[in-house]
């Protein structure tokens, strides 16, 4: 004798699989997964194509630690500054007797590449999996931040343009810019609710991922002062005068590995006076243009026929006038945390002595992509910052893989 079917065989899907679906459904969540997604793909694609394809760059640089029988975690592990991470997560800071000491790169990605190495057998792998995991972070904050001033429609086009900018590879390296994007996205986005707890918690964080996590400091507390103006996020209250321990919070930051450098190596400024290995040095920001105009032998036309126009470093140049100007469209229309950022970090960057890696150093000022997918919501200006990003990462991933400074 047959039973009949019990409820639960007649009853609709299954609750778990109903909150699935609802979860799926949402934009917040899917549209940054699925820009990580397709810029990443994007990323490996060219990294792996380059390396495996073209002429490695005959001069190998000393940055490259050590090789590996992955390309990938090759590239994204051991070119340029991410051999410093590495270096600092096996062995610390080095400063006597080295060209170029480590005391300029931050200790927050060593100290989280050396605490997840033991679950992944290598710190370069933990390296690798702390930026792309803070990066896909970054994208879902800024998402949200982004769609509470302007609507969801302009936040799938920022959180678009920060994954395919130019220089965004850098945030799948062993690179410290996806972990400042995840604390600075972080802590703005809890100071708007209210959050200054922890708020302080990531500048503090924000502060110990790299030397520009300072400008964190007039982003919160022009936050904070743009709120007790009566500009606080729905339901999160007026600020209280305590939430002031966010931005102080950057400051020790800040101050606690200028301590750990006095105690260490005697001096707390280690890390600036280190930066002269490199030719950073504070500077007017007219120095950045010295020699980029000048008139090359045989004439401009010459050496435009001969491939002699620096490229790269009339990218660089655009990105800072580029992010001049968003920034201060931000500024124009009274957004003054954003703007506070942006325009900060253009100083600090304009005044660093040297025009290369500016490009990297905007991609980090995410507030910028803010009024430019506003901008974009003409179809031809969105396709052409969509196409002209994608040509400039392609050939940025084609270069860093083959050992070529591009940032």
């Amino acid at each position: 004798m047959t039973r009949p079917p019990s409820p639960a065989a007649a009853a609709p899907p299954p609750v778990r699989r109903q909150r699935l679906r609802a979860l799926l459904a949402r934009r917040e969540l899917v549209a940054p997964l699925q820009a990580f997604a397709i810029s990443r793909m994007a990323v490996l694609l060219a990294l792996y194509v380059s390396a495996a394809l073209l002429a490695e760059r005959p001069d190998l640089p000393p940055y490259h630690l050590r090789g590996t029988d992955s390309i990938l975690v090759d590239v994204l592990g051991s070119r340029w500054d991410s051999g410093f991470y590495v270096s600092i997560a096996e062995e610390g800071y080095r400063i006597v007797g080295q060209p170029f000491p480590s005391v300029p790169f931050f200790p927050l990605l060593p100290l989280a590449m050396r605490a997840l190495a033991p679950l992944l057998g290598d710190v370069v792998l933990a390296g690798i999996l702390v930026s792309n995991l803070c990066l896909l972070g970054a994208g879902l904050l800024i998402f949200r931040l982004v769609a509470d001033r302007a609507g969801p429609e302009v936040a799938e086009r920022a959180v678009w343009y920060l994954m395919i900018f130019p220089t965004s590879f850098f945030g799948s390296a062993i690179y410290s810019e996806s972990l400042f994007l995840l604390a600075a996205a972080g802590s703005l986005y809890l100071a708007r609710r209210g959050a200054w707890e922890s708020a302080a918690l990531l500048g503090f964080l924000g502060a110990l991922s790299r030397f520009v996590g300072l400008l964190l400091v007039p982003m919160l507390l022009l936050e904070w002062w743009a709120q007790r103006r009566g500009g606080a996020q729905p339901g999160a209250g007026r600020p209280p005068a305590w939430g002031l321990v966010a931005p102080l919070a950057v400051a020790a930051g800040s101050g606690s590995y200028m301590l750990y450098l006095g105690w260490r190596f005697g001096d707390p400024l280690a890390f600036l006076h280190a930066s002269a290995a490199w030719g950073r040095q504070p500077s007017a920001p007219g120095q950045l243009l010295t020699g980029l105009f000048a008139r090359p032998d045989g004439g401009w036309w010459a050496a435009l026929q001969a491939g002699g126009v620096p490229l790269i470093a009339l990218v660089d140049l655009g990105s800072l006038l580029l992010f001049l100007g968003l920034g201060l469209l931000l500024l124009r229309r009274r957004r003054w945390p954003e703007a506070g950022l942006v325009l900060s970090g253009l100083l600090v960057a304009a005044g660093s002595g040297l025009l290369m890696s500016q490009a990297r150093y905007m991609w980090v000022l995410f507030p910028a992509f803010l009024p430019l997918a506003e901008a974009a919501r003409r179809p031809w200006l969105d396709r052409l910052v969509t196409s002209l990003s994608l040509v400039l990462l392609t050939l940025y991933c084609a270069l860093f893989a083959r050992n070529y400074w591009v940032g």
